[in-house]
């Protein structure tokens, strides 16, 4: 996808048309009938609502399992103590006066984050009860959107925090404190989604008052107070201003948005400087978000071109192999990023929003090189944050020769990336399929069933991918007339195999691409589509002796053994210190992390061992998915010779 700025905008600015009403979402073709403010600009895709998907068994399914069973044992008592506590209202356990033990972490009465954990779950419960139908994940959404009403009728101006108002003020003024715009837009985008997901009307009501209070107390202020307060970390409130702007209609809250653009981070990237220095990196992609989602409610040119550019700037020149993007939460020299492969690359909040923007474009372009992005940070970041045995996540997802992952606790974590992490366990089928005119795009190949009820079309995809190249559709319901269904062809595949009710088509596309087969459709209809996977080496970009090795989609990983890892998790000790930042993993001496291979057949020294993606070396190393890499010490980026 060539996003050049300048193209981008005169294409954008010459293609303005009006969309139908079914395009009218956060992603075009969702929630269809609760936005007032519809997608204006013209998009080749539409996202599915999550309800009209299901994951089917596999290893991502296995994931949302364990995310719900987590979701589902947290304390709404506990989770919002700290707001009813703020607001001066019964804080003890329902029913009785007996103290609650308090969450820890970032969710503790000394951390100014707090609060953040209860924006995520919102969206999270939300999430889930879409791609599950369990209501208890509904229940459990209303419950804490009906203490947050409580909470705001004590305050009385509109505002709801776990945090004194106060908090605010000091941004304000521009003395130091740790981003209470970034909790309120956890808070307020949680809210949005219980409506939009849960159905919950009385969390849209909050939510508006949330917007006037905000309204009142920041529009008007001096051009100085603004640009001051705008240099603490915000996350992407912008975004849901314009969210609460699109489902309302009101043009208070698209004002409340435009006043939270950040001109000294944007305005650079606007006149195509891509040199993001040392920057915060998940600070600056939420605010790219909002530009994205500026161009599709006003059809802003000047905000595609930026979305545009970023997103080809991040994933071509800062991207590690996994799909991850910074180190220690900051940008780095790209034309150095070997030597920035360390214990703290890659924030998982950063891939959470860099898959929240690909999302955005995708709709836009339907870009296979964009889906293709989507797939490698997914399976290689998303899928490989959490721990299978606790279902426990990691905050960076450490490149280091010899490291190893370090994953949150139950109680006393509730970092930010343990919060999307909520969220990304739980929205694995929003971008399966997409649908076009009259036209469905399969871009991941995972176990799932689609009804497409406008269409007519159910279809169920059954595959054991990655561990297997082959993935079989079958039409459960067909639509009336001719109905394309296009597959996404890999950048990593080999030649595709394609064939429809046992009889082969023919493939003349090319990598990177779809491969459209158009026919009237009948119940019972079958597609077999094998995706040749092979091992190959990829090397860092400024060092072609340091390098990876993939098989199709999958970063594989090489085990290092097991040797002075605390377990199960180091910071399930609460003595020890909750810092990832400087944590030290004490990593062995003498691990081997050397791979001999040649880079253009890496399979004449290394083999499949068995049908679950495990591989040994000539030398008799294994090597195994990097999400399945837990709980031991592995490497990455090897030293090749």
């Amino acid at each position: 996808m060539n996003l050049n700025i300048r193209t981008l905008a005169a294409v954008a600015a010459a293609a303005m048309v009006a969309v139908s009403a079914a395009a009218q979402s956060v992603y075009p073709g969702q929630h269809a009938g609760k936005l007032k403010v519809t997608t204006c600009v013209p998009h080749k895709a539409e996202a599915f609502d999550l309800s009209e998907v299901r994951l089917l068994p596999g290893r991502v399914h296995d994931n949302l399992s364990r995310d719900s069973a987590w979701m589902a044992n947290i304390s709404i008592d506990r989770l919002t103590h700290s707001f009813k506590n703020n607001a001066g209202i019964f804080a003890g356990r329902e029913g009785g006066y007996e103290s609650l033990k308090k969450y820890g972490g970032w969710e503790s009465l000394d951390c100014d984050l707090r609060g953040h954990t209860t924006g995520h779950l919102m969206s999270a419960y939300g999430l889930m009860y879409a791609a599950t139908g369990d209501e208890l994940f509904r229940l459990k959404g209303d419950s804490i959107v009906a203490v947050l009403g409580k909470v705001q009728d004590a305050f009385g101006n509109g505002y709801v925090s776990a945090f004194p108002e106060e908090l605010i003020n000091r941004n304000l003024r521009g003395e130091g404190v740790w981003a209470p715009w970034y909790t309120l837009h956890k808070i307020l985008s949680g809210l949005i989604d219980q409506y939009l997901y849960g159905g919950n009307s009385q969390a849209l009501e909050i939510a508006v008052k949330m917007g006037d209070w905000a309204h009142a107390k920041l529009i008007g202020l001096p051009e100085e107070t603004r640009a001051k307060m705008l240099r603490n970390e915000f996350g992407g409130v912008n975004e849901a201003f314009y969210n609460l702007y699109s489902v309302t209609g009101n043009p208070k809250y698209r004002e409340l948005a435009e006043f939270f653009y950040h001109n000294d981070v944007i305005d650079p990237l606007a006149e195509g400087n891509t040199d993001f220095g040392k920057k915060h990196t998940n600070t600056f992609i939420p605010k790219v978000i909002g530009e994205a989602r500026n161009y599709e409610l006003t059809g802003s040119a000047r905000s595609r071109g930026i979305a545009g550019l970023f997103w080809n700037e991040m994933t071509r020149r800062h991207c590690f192999a996994n799909g991850s993007l910074s180190q220690k939460e900051h940008y780095f020299d790209p034309a150095k990023m070997s030597e920035f492969v360390n214990g703290y690359t890659g924030e998982t909040c950063c891939t959470y929003n860099m898959l929240k923007l690909s999302r955005h474009l995708f709709c836009l372009d339907a870009s296979p090189e964009v889906a293709d992005y989507y797939e490698r940070a997914l399976y290689n970041h998303i899928l490989a944050q959490q721990d299978p045995e606790s279902g426990m996540v990691c905050y960076f997802l450490p490149l280091l020769s010899g490291a190893f992952k370090v994953f949150s606790t139950p109680e006393q974590s509730f970092w930010c990336c343990v919060g999307s992490g909520f969220e990304s366990h739980s929205k694995y089928a929003e971008a399966i399929y997409y649908r076009g005119d009259n036209r469905l795009m399969v871009n991941l190949f995972i176990p799932s069933a689609l009804n497409w009820k406008e269409k007519g079309l159910r279809l169920t995809q059954t595959t054991r991918f990655p561990e297997e190249e082959t993935t079989r559709f079958t039409v459960d319901s067909a639509p009336e007339g001719e109905m394309t269904i296009a597959l996404r062809y890999p950048a990593w595949s080999g030649k595709p195999e394609i064939t429809v009710n046992g009889k082969r088509v023919k493939v003349s596309a090319k990598p990177s691409s779809y491969i459209d087969i158009r026919r009237h459709w009948k119940a019972g209809d079958v597609i077999e589509a094998r995706f040749p996977m092979s091992l190959r080496v990829e090397t860092a970009p400024d060092n072609d002796r340091r390098g990876v090795l993939m098989y199709g989609p999958v970063l594989l990983a090489g085990n290092l053994g097991t040797e002075g890892i605390v377990a199960p998790a180091p910071f399930s000790d609460p003595t020890v210190r909750n810092d990832y930042y400087t944590y030290d993993y004490k990593i062995p001496a003498g691990l081997n992390t050397t791979l001999a291979v040649d880079p253009r057949n890496p399979a004449k020294t290394i083999r499949r061992t068995g049908s679950d993606l495990r591989f040994r070396t000539s030398a008799g190393q294994e090597i195994l998915p990097l999400y399945d890499a837990n709980r031991i010490r592995y490497v990455v980026y090897w030293d090749l010779e």
